[in-house]
């Protein structure tokens, strides 16, 4: 499976449009909001603002943490 990619230019005031099949599938209306993560040589764009990022986050590492602690097979260990 190929990864989709968009591809927009910056006007001189710093403005960009959002490709219309992004704004569609992320379900992004007129006014919605999207974050920008900086990551140092790349920009993450993670639409819902960053509020829904931060829940975002919080759910997969909760997730993940619970996972971890459900394989643990010593209970002594399990519960620190």
């Amino acid at each position: 499976m190929s990864t989709p990619v968009s591809q927009a230019r910056v006007s001189q005031r710093g403005q960009t449009n959002l490709p219309a099949e992004l704004r569609h599938r992320w379900g992004i209306e007129e006014g919605g909001e999207i974050a920008f993560v900086d990551l140092g040589d790349a920009a993450l764009v993670l639409p819902g603002g960053i509020a829904r990022a931060k829940a975002e986050l919080k759910n997969v590492l909760t997730a993940r943490y619970d996972a971890g602690l459900a394989a643990i097979d010593d209970p002594d260990l399990a519960d620190q």
